[in-house]
């Protein structure tokens, strides 16, 4: 057996990628498992070239051109197995407004949204506490999250407004974030996350381990009970979105108790700090199992 890992791309997450990449090539070694390791940032001739040698390919990729279904194609072109969501679905999970389409018209409850551009700043949901994200992105990169509406917020969201020409307009659903991996046919254990008291759970604060990101989670934080729906909605959300092989769905838990999906990532982060691994170990699987339970879904579902 012998598996190509496919790392750091032209995104602006590149850099979580090379450790992502890094990692679970370290763990396929580690298992016992013959790897190839590539930046497809190097040129689509050698990709195919290489792919020729391999038994399968870990596309651990991040971000635009990396996960949203272009990569994907180009494996499908040439017949690849690979691990992860299929072009089709990788390119609707990483846009956040089609996601939004189909999971609202299944009867998912989410936060109300708008795809808005600089010339939308008298929408509604601008004046309550609000996040601004990229349609196209991840890692909460070039995420504004408002809990009081201000001036130099709105001001913030119009240079960001700026640079993208649309962005996701949301409504900010107050409440516990927790984020449910999924593994083949099954939910994996649910994660908390507790940013930090004077941030939010941003990019800095995601890879900076100034965030808790708490597993098993204790039920004085989250009820078994209400985790055991976070974990049933995340195999929904997994399974309406087509998704395949692995996936991470984020959620926000509301005073009440009701669960509001925010998004579902197709391929999550695989660094020593990333969520998806750490889930993953409490469930039993450390990273050189998880490796092989990977190799042996893909190879089951090819």
């Amino acid at each position: 057996m012998k598996v190509l890992v496919l790392y750091g791309g032209d995104s602006p997450e590149r850099e979580v990628s090379l450790r992502s990449g890094t990692a679970v090539n370290e763990a396929l070694r580690t298992a016992g498992i013959d790897t190839l390791l590539y930046d497809p940032i190097q040129g689509d001739d050698e990709l195919f070239r290489l792919v020729r040698q391999v038994d399968m390919v870990f596309p651990i990729l991040h971000g635009k051109n990396c996960e949203d279904g272009v990569i994907q194609k180009k494996l499908e072109s040439v017949g690849a197995k690979f691990l992860g969501s299929d072009s089709k679905v990788s390119e609707v999970c990483f846009n956040k407004h089609k996601t939004h389409d189909l999971l609202e018209s299944a009867g998912i409850t989410m936060p109300e949204f708008a795809v808005v551009t600089k010339n939308d700043l008298d929408n509604k949901l601008f004046k309550n506490p609000f996040v601004l994200k990229p349609v196209n992105g991840g890692s909460s990169l070039d995420t504004l999250v408002v809990r009081q509406v201000r001036q130099d917020y709105l001001d913030t969201a119009v240079e960001l407004l700026n640079e993208y020409e649309s962005m996701m307009l949301e409504e900010l659903i107050e409440g516990q974030e927790i984020t449910v991996p999924v593994l083949a046919d099954s939910a994996l254990p649910v994660i908390a996350i507790v940013p930090p008291t004077d941030g939010e759970f941003d990019y800095d604060n995601k890879y900076n381990g100034k965030s808790q990101e708490i597993c098993p989670v204790p039920v004085e934080l989250v009820s078994d009970l209400i985790q055991k729906q976070a974990q049933q909605l995340a195999l929904k959300v997994h399974n309406l979105l087509g998704a395949s092989h692995l996936s991470r769905t984020d959620i926000i838990v509301d005073k009440d108790g009701e669960l509001f999906v925010l998004e579902l990532n197709t391929m999550p982060g695989m660094t020593s700090q990333s969520l998806f691994p750490l889930s993953a170990k409490v469930a039993g699987n450390d990273m050189d199992k998880l490796v092989l339970k990977l190799i042996e879904i893909v190879n089951r579902d090819s």
